[in-house]
């Protein structure tokens, strides 16, 4: 059979990649998540045995008569399973940004101490230790269910990259998950036990070993967006060179973002909590006033780590886009609600009007001209492609319908819109952006006002930096939100310049459940993630109002300490 026949849809010489639907109206998240099928959303296309592409058979059937009809009953669950990752998924990654730039961030206030012998870095190091403690226990215990995720709703996706992201996730959990709990460990049962070099060696590696993690977790992620590294054997992608996989161009561009992204959010915490303690000790109404160069130095280190990581995400950001452009210009074309292809093109800065629609004929911009071919090209006059010529591209690589196929009902056949949730991807990215300034912009200010030793008296500062915390976690929600609803339909995008036919639709990742088994594991999920986050909020509060007194008690009169903590901390 030639490469432009159509292909008989039982042979088992051809392989099915199937599409996924998606809602336009609804947000979501990494790397699966809600979506309720738009009942056009549906295509194919085939891969040979020997990697050639063999173009979807068309389907004279219009969209309007494809929407009568019931929903099929795997379309629930693949809403719910979108839902239930999406919830785990951000709670998640909640916990994992403070935890890597804290872990950091405290290494450094322990290095500090036993470079200069200042015991306010080693109030520092205490204070913000137990705290980076409570905080890494319920990452722990949340990204446990993140693996079980794979098996509960998704086991076809886990078939489908199995062989490829078996590697990277070993490693996550040997190399970089086994060293975190080990010194971890003989960082808290090490005080004044380990000599204090070696202690702040555990401290260290503890600390490295979080980002090492995050690098795994990352180009796993990297080759979902960019798969590199494999060839189509039988349908399903093989591990041809694990270097490939972590070397990955997109993972290399995305791990300094997300990283930076990490100490923006630790950066902002010690500026919220450090600058709400320094306010209460300005007339020493609380007792705290010896305590007052902790909480300055907390505040003064937060606001200059807050203020560089804003920086170096807007350099990571800007290189991570440029490769965006390259790899799933889709993406960046409804990041931009850049509906037509423009020549040059302007940056949209605040759109009015139904972003929903890919014909943009409601929607006003206000646009900063050429601006945009600049940051995907580096040139104020090249082309940057719009939604209707990509989407008129992508139904040629990848196919234009669903297989034919009965198993699938009303959906067999339909054609698949390859258009990303416009309102998602476009203010998701306008979010990130937003919220990330509003983070430096929080930082530079902490700096300015705290300046020489001055402490601001107003009510209004306290309140301000409390709330300033939210906006690097927002913002990184928010770019997470972006990164995987703007890769949809697809669950692995193809790679338009590597191993043809390496991509999957986001439909055809979900397991054979029930729309009631589903529902019980969501139910008990949010309840328990629930029940998590009362916890955690409730220890970090307690620690957080007991201040350096809650893990340094002061001394006896004999001398000794009166300290009950547990783990010897």
């Amino acid at each position: 059979m030639d490469a432009g026949e159509a292909p008989d849809s039982n042979s088992s010489q051809y392989v099915d990649v199937l599409a996924g639907p998606q809602k336009r109206t609804v947000a979501g998240t990494t790397p699966l998540w809600l979506g309720k099928p738009n009942r056009c959303g549906w295509g194919h296309g085939r891969v040979s045995p020997h990697g050639t592409y063999v173009p979807a058979r068309q389907d004279s059937r219009t969209c309007e008569n494809a929407s009568r009809g019931s929903t099929l009953f795997t379309v629930d669950v693949l809403e719910l399973a979108r839902w239930q990752f999406g919830i785990t998924t951000v709670y998640h990654f909640l916990m994992v940004p403070l935890t890597i730039g804290l872990a950091v961030l405290v290494a450094g206030m322990q290095t500090a101490w036993v470079r200069t012998g200042d015991v306010k870095y080693l109030r520092m190091t205490k204070f913000w230790g137990k705290l980076l403690l409570v905080n890494f226990a319920m990452g722990v215990v949340t990204g446990i269910v993140q693996e079980f995720q794979f098996g509960m709703a998704w086991s076809e996706y886990s078939r489908f990259v199995g062989d490829v992201f078996g590697a990277p996730l070993a490693m996550e959990g040997l190399v970089a998950f086994f060293v975190e709990s080990t010194f971890l460990g003989l960082w808290i049962f090490g005080w004044d036990r380990l000599p204090q070099r070696v202690h702040l060696a555990c401290a260290w590696a503890f600390s490295l070993a979080t980002v090492a993690s995050a690098y795994f977790i990352l180009a796993a992620n990297s080759w979902m967006q960019h798969p590199v590294g494999v060839e189509l054997v039988d349908g399903k992608p093989r591990l041809t060179s694990i270097w490939a996989v972590l070397t990955n161009n997109t993972a290399l561009a995305a791990i300094p973002h997300t990283v930076a992204g990490c100490f923006a959010v630790a950066g902002a915490f010690l500026v919220g909590v450090g600058g709400w303690h320094l306010w209460r000790t300005r007339d020493d109404q609380h007792g705290d006033d010896g305590n007052r160069p902790v909480w300055r130095a907390s505040v003064r280190y937060g606001g200059w780590v807050g203020a560089v990581a804003f920086a170096a995400l807007a350099i990571t950001g800007d290189l991570q886009g440029k490769l965006m452009f390259e790899q799933q210009p889709m993406k960046m074309a409804a990041a931009e609600a850049l509906c037509h292809t423009e020549q040059p093109a302007g940056f949209s800065v605040f759109a009015i009007g139904d972003v929903s629609r890919p014909d943009c004929e409601d929607v006003k911009s206000i646009t900063v001209p050429a601006l945009l071919s600049f940051l995907a090209h580096n040139d104020f006059t090249s082309e940057v492609r719009g939604i209707e010529d990509l989407v008129q591209e992508y139904r040629e690589r990848y196919g234009a319908n669903y297989p034919v196929d009965d198993r699938l009902g009303e959906l067999s056949g339909q054609p698949i819109d390859y258009v990303p949730n416009l309102p998602v991807t476009y203010w998701g990215f306008r979010l990130m952006i937003g919220f990330g300034a509003l983070s430096a912009l929080a930082a530079v200010g902490v700096l300015w006002v705290t300046r020489r030793g001055r402490i601001p008296r107003g009510k209004w500062f306290p309140r301000l930096a409390l709330a300033g915390i939210a906006t690097p976690f927002l913002a990184n929600s928010f770019g997470w939100i972006f990164t995987e609803m703007g890769r949809q339909p697809f669950v692995v995008v193809p790679n338009p310049s590597g191993v043809d036919g390496v991509w999957m639709f986001t439909a055809r990742g979900v397991s054979g459940l029930s729309t009631g088994e589903v529902w019980t594991s969501l139910i008990t999920l949010t309840l328990v993630y629930g029940a998590l986050a009362v916890v955690e909020v409730f220890l970090i509060a307690r620690y957080v109002r007991g201040g350096v007194a809650g893990v340094m008690p002061p001394k006896k009169p004999d001398g000794t300490s009166d300290d009950h903590l547990a783990f010897a901390y």
